[in-house]
């Protein structure tokens, strides 16, 4: 069976070319002109087990707005495309993530329906020249919305004692999180027996 994706992305600020084997081995092709959002998305292929490409050209002649959230679109889309039906898969994923002095919890459920709640600590506006911190939260707003799922995003811990957060591991260690609960979530559960993980026979 095989469980991959290609969505190509194009409006009139990106160019979003997406391919996705969700039985990969954590290869990353991983190019947005956003430095750290690739180094983010690198670690969706990595830490989840997936082989991922993802080309973007977007506007970042303006910001990175539009690239940062058509990619998140389209890698969303992505994810529900590879699952088809989602006979067979776990459907639950949760990892709970530390990076140091930073501790982070996702929790997801490929229900079908669409919802994202995010906590994060208050953090400095820019990781790097370009990657707003602000965009993090419209990622898994954007991500949830087309991959048609129910994810939570909750950092636990942010800052060492009387200091503040760090930023980049803040932010990665979400990524990060995420990732090993999407692991969890579309592996195949041997004693399911190919049927949809619900009640109501569909996702």
């Amino acid at each position: 069976m095989s469980r991959r994706a290609r969505i190509d992305r194009t409006t009139n600020e990106t160019k979003v070319r997406i391919e996705l084997d969700l039985d990969g081995t954590g290869k990353g092709d991983i190019s947005t002109g956003v430095g750290f959002f690739d180094h983010m998305l690198n670690q969706i292929a990595k830490h989840g087990g997936f082989d991922l490409t993802v080309h973007t050209e977007g506007d970042l002649e303006i910001d990175a707005h539009h690239t940062i959230e058509d990619t998140a679109l389209a890698l969303g889309t992505a994810f529900a495309e590879a699952l088809g039906d989602k006979a067979g898969i776990r459907r639950y994923g949760s990892a709970t993530i530390p990076m140091d002095e930073v501790l982070v919890r996702a929790a997801l459920d490929l229900s079908g329906r669409p919802y994202m709640v995010h906590d994060e600590p208050l953090l400095t506006p820019y990781i790097g020249p370009v990657y707003a911190t602000s965009m993090t939260r419209h990622i898994w707003e954007s991500f949830a919305q087309t991959a048609k799922m129910t994810l939570h995003v909750s950092v636990l811990r942010g800052a060492r004692e009387g200091g503040h957060p760090d930023a980049h591991h803040v932010v990665e260690a979400q990524f990060k999180a995420v990732s090993r609960a999407l692991r969890e979530a579309v592996e195949i559960d041997p004693r399911n027996a190919g049927a949809i993980p619900s009640t109501k026979g569909t996702l």
